[in-house]
Formats: structure tokens, C-alpha cells, sequence
């Protein structure tokens, strides 16, 4: 067989490549874990700060403060309270997302996507994922959503993934704020040899770690002699006016797999092409890392940001040695010291011991040779300078007693609690929108990620209106349309576009119960009367709550069905009338006597009739119509007229 003509199975990938040379071989692997070196050491601080701020975390500050062994260490969990209550206010406001189109023809695909969107997160345990992302982004200051393709998923089918990345194992270009502008981004990880073997035979005899992945301090002993780092390798190039994101996975200068190595374009049964190879596409059709950076507090130069512990590091510190120091002089005053004539008569030893009911003396007694040392007592101006440094603690953290659920002196009613607490979370609630900002580009992927993978049919359980739907959805509308040829220039196909609104789930208790406490107020106020619907509408539009649409959207229909009911009322007296009229019946009255709500006593109207020609007509003048059938009448007219 020629060299030419000879064929390499990358195995574990189950991709064929030509033994000509590739685009990514081992010299672009060099080259590129020379990039990598070089964005390690410019992270370096970033890494150690991270590993110190889970010390504080873990409430192991000490091994970062401590000068020396001291026998006395109290930890005070000031801080660790300041971040578990953020974090507990990230997670009672959960983001949700709605899906709108930017055309009316793409209407009904938004509505699809807001409906399955939310299955997928589920699948993917996305609670838990936003728990990990808001506890890294409290703590070290930066939380990383990573919104991937699976294609082992559904039983090979595949399916998004999405996931909580640590900062630790992701390294970017120095200096640039937004990670979409880095030339380079790599996501490094230790995985078993044993594994790396089974998947990529090709590795036998070349596994070791090689490079140094920054580690937090664990608990347990962990053995990381097994495992070998793998390093993911994104980069960007510009093809024909656009942006192209390839991927590349090494292990020890050893190309696994490669996106510009990947030239076989996939094919149906029939051998039509269904996808062009990756080499010209890319990994993913959007061009962007597959990494969202949320950040707590942004620095310039960089994505990421520093966190509550960054904030209140220092104060911690001080309460601590406060606490130190303070313990210090309570053991020591507490415990009874004496001073010792060293020609004293009485045995120290029994002296110590507090068991003993008798002390031995040799000689006199000698009161003078044994003298209790004096005590110093604190001054409470130290006491107070700690209760000081706890308040700037609480305040600088934004963690203020209200805030946690407690209450300031004075200040007793429900309402004004409520008030000071609504206002004592102004920095939750811009945390939170930095967070929902983030979830916006997370959802904005996962689109993307369905307009380019869902070509087969799959199946999800929504929430409809009446109970679970159960639905097939295929990626057939959202697809860019084909392009087309003017004047000699290619024009490109549309692409059906969509916005993403982000809203709070709005899950703590206090949360729901001022829902339902608005709700009965609008009910008190006669909001939800039919036959107010427009007064309603009024003042709702100078209103603004959470699901004011939905309410407004309600009161207008019950107030339109009650409109559309009068006119029915109305068509169905003059009905009845003219029935009334040329029979000598009641209907009139009673269907009067329904709409006002009077009950109808009255007997059927007698009349003689004369039959003439085959027709019914009354005899002794024209019949005047019952008041009670004027009342319904007037009613229903003053009732359907516009306002």
C-alpha cells in the first residue's frame, strides 16, 4: 500500500484522516502548549488568590494568617454567614427564561423553544449547576457556566450539556476582559490513565501530568500520580468574513482530535451530505467559546471578578485576633496563677493538685512563701472595638441584620420590616442581575445549540395549559435558509432570530406571599368585576409587579366576554319582544327579570286573538313594553357601550 493512499484510525474518535500531513500536528501542539505556559504564569496570582479564599471559605484562614503555631485560633463565621446568605438569595430567585421572536412569522418557534428550554435545564440539573456557578462566583469572585454538545447523550443521539467550570482549570489570553476576545482559551484537566488507555490506545507508554494544575487544599489525600492532564484547546480563525471555532484535544504533545484535521463531510443512507466536514464549520456554527463568565465584581483587563471574601478578608482577620486575644485574657484570668518562694515550705505538688484535702508543710506555715498572682481585667473599650469591626463587616458585605431576617430597635410593624428589608437588598438584587445577564448568553447558546444539532425529531414533556403536553420538535423551522445568488454576489439565507427575557422564579416564601397578597388586594379593590375591566385596565397600566401581563391580559378578556354577554342580552330581548308581541306571551319580563336579578311573579299576559289570513294578531291596541324590560334594556346598552 503507498504511503499516499495509507489510512489513520484515531481511535476513540472513530474519525479517518489521510497520512498526508495535517493541519494540526505535533509542531501546532507545541506551539500551542507554549501559549499555555505562558497564560499559566500570567494567572498565577489569580490562581493563588482562589486557592487562599477556600481556605477562608472552609474556615482555614488561619493557615493563611498565622505567624507562628498558637494554641489559641478561635474562628468566627462572620464572613462564611455573609456568603451562604448571598447565596441563599441567588437560589430564592432563580432565573427563568422567555423566548421572544424578533418577526411574527417565528412566533410560534418561540413559544416551542420557551417550552423546552426549561426541560433541557432541567435534564441537566440545572439547579444544582446554578447553586456550584453562584458559590464559586460568592467565594472566588468568578462563576463559569460551560454549555457544551454531548454527543453521547439520548443513547448516542446527543443533547446539550451544561455544566459548572472551575476558573482554576481555564486559561486565556492576559489582558483582554471579554474571554470571546482571546485568541487562545484552554480548559486543562487530570483524568486516569486507565480511562485515557481505554479511549486512546495511541497513549500507551506517553501518559504522565506534565503540567501543573493549580489544586485547592483537600481535607483527604488525594493521588494524583495516575492521572495525566488533557488539555482542550479552543482558538478562533476567520473564514470568508466569519468567525470559525475550532477545537483541538492533546495529552502530552499528542494530537487526540482535531476540528481542522476532521475533513470528511457526514452523509445520509442515500450519501447525501447533511453536515460539511468540521474542518470548514468548526466546532460550533456560533463561533463563540463554549464558556460563560459570570463575574461578582468586575477588575479591568481581566473576565474575571473578586468575590465576598476579597471584600471582607481583612475585617475577618481582625475579629478573629480580636477573638484571640480576648480568649487569651479570659483563660488566663480564669485560671488562678501563684507566685512561688523557691525556699518556700509548702509542696507545690500537692498545692496544684485540687484533689487533695490536705497539703503538707515542712516547718512553719509560711503564708509568705506562696502569693496569688493579680488578675487584669479587660477594658470594655476592646469588647467594643470588636463589636465594631463585626458591624463594618455587615455592612461592608451588605449583610446587615435586616437583611438576614432580623430587626433594628423600634421598629415593630410587618410592613415597615418588610420595607427595610426591600431596601436592605439592593446589592442581592444587583447581583442577581449580573447573574440573569449571564443565564441570557447560557440560553442564547443553547439556541443556537438546537438550531444546529436537533435535525432529528425528539420528544419533550411540557407544561401546557390544561396539564402535561407531550411534543416532537425537530430544528426544521429555526435553520438558516438557503442562500441565494444577485447580481453576481452570493447573498446569504435568513436566519430566524429570538430574544431571551430573563425573569426570577421567585421561590422564597416572602416572595410568594407578597404575591398572594397583591393579588387579594386586587380582588379587595374590585379589579377582577367584569364589568370594571376598563377602570381596571387603567390603573394597571400606572402599576408594575411581576406578571402584570398575565393579569392585565385576564381582566380584558373577562371584560370583553361581559360586553360580548350584554349584547346577547340585548339581541335576546328585542328577541323576545317581538315574540311577546305577536303571541301575547312573557318572555320578555322573565328573561328581564333574569338580568336584573328580580325574580318574575307575574302571570302570562292575556290577550284575545283573532285569527286572520293564517296569522296571530293582538286585539285591544299596541302592547307597552313592562318597565322591568326598559331597566334590562338600558343596562345592557349603557353596559356595552365603549369608554
Amino acid at each position: 500500500m503507498s504511503e499516499k493512499n495509507k489510512k489513520i484510525e484515531i481511535t476513540g474518535i472513530g474519525e479517518e484522516m489521510s497520512s498526508e500531513k495535517p493541519a494540526i500536528g505535533e509542531q501546532e501542539i507545541a506551539a500551542a502548549a507554549a501559549i499555555l505556559e505562558k497564560y499559566k504564569a500570567a494567572k498565577a496570582n489569580l490562581d493563588r488568590r482562589i486557592t487562599e479564599n477556600e481556605k477562608w471559605y472552609r474556615l482555614r484562614h488561619w493557615e493563611c494568617m498565622r505567624d507562628r503555631k498558637d494554641e489559641i485560633e478561635p474562628v468566627s463565621a462572620w464572613l462564611f454567614n455573609c456568603i451562604m446568605s448571598k447565596h441563599a438569595d441567588c437560589m430564592d430567585n432563580m432565573p427563568s427564561a422567555n423566548v421572544l421572536p424578533r418577526e411574527e412569522n417565528d412566533r410560534d418557534e418561540a413559544k416551542m423553544l420557551g417550552s423546552i428550554i426549561p426541560v433541557i435545564l432541567d435534564q441537566n440539573d440545572f439547579e444544582g449547576v446554578y447553586s456550584g456557578v453562584m458559590t464559586r462566583k460568592l467565594r472566588g469572585g468568578t462563576g463559569v457556566y460551560g454549555v457544551f454538545w454531548d454527543p453521547s447523550k439520548q443513547n448516542g443521539l446527543g443533547d446539550i450539556a451544561i455544566c459548572d467550570v472551575d476558573v482554576l482549570n481555564l486559561y486565556w489570553e492576559p489582558g483582554v476582559t471579554d474571554i470571546q476576545r482571546s485568541k487562545n482559551l484552554f480548559h486543562v484537566e487530570l483524568i486516569d490513565n486507565a480511562e485515557l488507555v481505554s479511549t486512546y490506545p495511541q497513549l500507551t507508554g506517553r501518559l504522565g501530568e506534565s503540567f501543573g494544575v493549580t489544586s485547592y487544599l483537600y481535607d483527604e489525600s488525594i493521588d494524583t500520580s495516575d492521572k495525566t492532564a488533557v488539555v482542550d484547546w479552543y482558538y478562533k480563525k476567520k473564514v470568508g468574513g466569519r468567525t470559525v471555532l475550532h477545537f483541538c484535544k492533546f495529552c502530552n504533545g499528542k494530537v487526540l482530535y482535531a476540528t481542522e484535521n476532521d475533513t470528511e463531510a457526514a452523509t445520509d443512507a442515500d450519501g447525501v451530505v447533511i453536515r460539511p466536514s468540521l474542518s470548514e464549520t468548526g466546532l460550533y456554527a456560533h463561533g463563540r467559546y463554549p464558556f460563560v463568565f459570570d463575574p461578582l465584581f468586575p477588575v479591568e483587563g481581566m473576565p474575571t471578578g473578586f468575590g465576598y471574601i476579597d471584600v471582607g478578608r481583612d475585617s475577618q482577620q481582625y475579629i478573629d485576633r480580636g477573638n484571640q486575644a480576648i480568649m487569651k485574657n479570659l483563660l488566663a484570668s480564669a485560671r488562678p496563677r501563684y507566685f512561688i518562694r523557691s525556699d518556700g515550705s509548702v509542696k507545690e505538688e500537692e498545692y496544684a493538685d485540687f484533689k487533695n484535702d490536705f497539703i503538707h508543710v515542712d516547718g512553719n506555715l509560711g503564708q509568705d512563701s506562696i502569693s496569688p498572682v493579680s488578675r487584669y481585667s479587660l477594658d470594655p473599650v476592646y469588647v467594643t472595638v470588636l463589636r465594631d469591626r463585626i458591624d463594618e463587616l455587615k455592612e461592608t458585605t451588605g449583610n446587615r441584620d435586616i437583611t438576614t431576617g432580623g430587626t433594628v430597635t423600634g421598629v415593630t410593624a410587618a410592613s415597615a420590616i418588610a420595607a427595610m428589608q426591600e431596601a436592605g437588598n439592593k446589592l442581592t438584587r444587583d447581583l442577581n442581575k449580573a447573574s440573569y445577564r449571564a443565564f441570557r448568553s447560557v440560553v442564547l447558546m443553547m439556541i443556537e445549540l438546537i438550531r444546529q444539532f436537533y435535525d432529528m425529531p425528539r420528544r419533550f414533556r411540557i407544561i401546557g395549559d390544561g396539564g402535561y403536553e407531550y411534543i416532537t420538535y425537530r430544528n426544521v423551522r429555526i435553520k438558516p435558509s438557503a442562500g441565494s445568488s444577485a447580481a453576481g454576489y452570493a447573498v446569504s439565507g435568513e436566519t430566524p432570530l429570538f430574544d431571551v427575557e430573563i425573569t426570577a422564579q421567585k421561590q422564597s416564601p416572602y416572595s410568594k406571599m407578597s404575591q398572594n397578597e397583591l393579588a387579594l388586594s386586587l380582588y379587595k379593590a374590585g379589579m377582577f368585576a367584569p364589568q370594571a375591566a376598563d377602570q381596571a385596565a387603567a390603573c394597571l397600566d400606572m402599576m408594575d409587579f411581576d406578571g402584570k401581563q398575565f393579569v392585565l391580559d385576564r381582566i380584558l378578556d373577562n371584560g370583553g366576554m361581559y360586553k360580548q354577554m350584554l349584547r346577547m342580552q340585548q339581541a335576546l330581548l328585542d328577541l323576545s319582544e317581538i315574540i311577546d308581541r305577536d303571541h301575547g306571551t312573557s318572555f320578555a319580563e322573565e328573561i328581564a327579570a333574569q338580568v336584573t336579578g328580580t325574580p318574575y311573579t307575574g302571570a302570562p299576559v292575556k290577550t284575545a286573538a283573532v285569527k286572520k289570513s293564517g296569522d296571530i294578531r293582538l286585539t285591544g291596541g299596541v302592547k307597552q313594553e313592562p318597565k322591568r324590560v326598559k331597566k334590562a334594556r338600558e343596562n345592557a346598552l349603557k353596559g356595552s357601550e365603549p369608554r
